[in-house]
């Protein structure tokens, strides 16, 4: 069931494929919700009229009574300078943050038992 709405359609299986189907059939917000994410992940692929696509995007999931969506655009809203700047721009910062997080792994698993010294070993080999 997991990945029914966020997975691309053509990498879903014929029995996810109908179970998806079945679920949208029977719940109209199922329909709207997943073309909704349908759209949504549409976004993700940085172009230069996504900030105007995004505002559009926000428009019709607020105007489809969809409310567990409701603080996701709100939160979309708050920060709508960096939004714009991720859907439109093709850099990125991905491979810092994955750093920081092994980092951060890292140190929570050796916490208490190794000082800066013992964490520099694990950090420089991974």
């Amino acid at each position: 069931m997991t990945g029914l709405l966020t997975r691309h359609p053509d990498r879903l299986d014929d029995n996810q494929h109908r179970l998806r189907d079945q679920l949208a059939a029977t719940c109209t917000e199922m329909t709207t919700l997943a073309a909704q994410i349908r759209s949504f992940a549409q976004l993700l692929i940085p172009t230069d009229h996504n900030a105007a696509e995004l505002t559009d995007w926000i428009t019709r999931t607020r105007a489809a009574n969809l409310p567990f969506l409701h603080a996701f655009t709100t939160g979309l809203e708050r920060d709508r300078t960096a939004i714009d700047a991720a859907v439109t721009l093709p850099w990125h910062n991905g491979r810092t943050e994955g750093s920081n997080t092994k980092i951060k792994l890292i140190k929570h698993q050796l916490y208490g038992r190794a000082g800066p010294r013992l964490l520099r070993q694990p950090i420089l080999l991974n």
